[in-house]
């Protein structure tokens, strides 16, 4: 019986643990919250000790187990109250050569003990019929490099494009984190107490069951704290190289010049035309004697002579 206390007290104060990490307020008055509590540390042994740092502890106004003992661990402490900010960066440049240039940025991340995310190169065709280089790539350098890192790649270019930068603080969203991190640890450890005490299967399943919830909950908080703190840790820049491009010359259209009526150049032109036709008429000839007439000439002579000779004969009288 006292085990189920013990269960149902843990159970209510696991729920008001999380409200309070969540920002929430619990639903029930501080009345109906203390005979719980009261239940569960008067069933201690007489020589428990007091709840130790980071520890669910009862707050002294309301009587709810809302508040936490302060942690002392110096570490956090510093880590917490430092600055964490998100930088990201994009920047976007002219340059001669984009092959010459990506090597020269690849030095730089490396100087700066940064690291290439992701890259992209890509031809573009331009109006003189070349194919010219252009990339993307995307660097992560350390959070203090930033500003060092985008004054370097400027140096790379002929002339800088376009170039912006934006940070987020994100220090309040991690405090917070830990915070909750911390109160589920303390009531995680409160109920890993209370296995060893479960006088049935049922009841051990039921604190199980809790304490994976737990530790679930912790686990994911734990997962957003590392996001934040390697987000923090490294800033983001993206650099888009553009090559050079060559002046296209254009050439002018010629104007058209207007048509002028000269009966000289008409003159010409027809007395060139008639040259022209007396010159065929008289190849045509030579071609008719010298080539047709030799050939069809003598058949046709024979075929004309059997003709008379076959017509004669038979106009003789019989």
């Amino acid at each position: 019986m006292k085990t189920r206390f013990k269960v149902t007290a843990l159970i209510a104060l696991w729920g008001l643990m999380v409200l309070n990490a969540c920002g929430g307020s619990p639903a029930i008055a501080p009345a109906a919250t203390e005979a719980p509590m009261m239940e569960l540390y008067a069933e201690q042994p007489a020589g428990a000790e007091a709840p130790m740092e980071g520890e669910v502890a009862k707050d002294a106004s309301t009587g709810s187990g809302t508040g936490v003992l302060p942690n002392v661990d110096s570490a956090n402490a510093d880590f917490s109250a430092s600055h964490m900010i998100i930088k990201n960066g994009e920047i976007k440049l002219l340059v001669e050569d984009t092959d010459i240039a990506i090597d020269r940025a690849t030095q730089v991340i490396g100087d700066m003990g940064g690291y290439i995310i992701s890259s992209r190169v890509w031809y573009q065709p331009y109006a003189d019929g070349e194919n010219y280089k252009y990339a993307t790539i995307t660097i992560g350098v350390p959070v203090d490099q930033f500003e060092r890192a985008l004054s370097r790649l400027r140096g790379l270019a002929v002339k800088v494009l376009d170039e912006t930068a934006s940070g987020e603080d994100v220090t309040n969203q991690f405090v917070d984190l830990q915070s909750q991190v911390t109160n589920l640890e303390a009531t995680r450890d409160r109920i890993k107490s209370f296995l060893d005490d479960a006088k049935t299967v049922d009841e051990a399943l039921r604190i199980n069951q809790e304490l994976s919830n737990i530790e679930a909950q912790i686990e994911q908080l734990k997962g957003q704290m590392n996001y934040l703190e390697d987000r923090s840790a490294y800033s983001t820049i993206t650099v888009n190289f553009e090559p050079v491009l060559p002046e296209v010359v254009e050439t002018p259209t010629p104007t058209p010049t207007p048509n002028v009526w000269q009966p000289g150049e008409t003159f010409k032109d027809a007395k060139k035309a008639v040259t022209f036709a007396y010159q065929g008429i008289i190849d045509f000839l030579i071609w008719v004697f010298v080539v047709f007439v030799p050939i069809f000439a003598p058949p046709v002579l024979i075929i004309w002579a059997l003709i008379k000779f076959f017509t004669r004969k038979w106009k003789k009288p019989q």
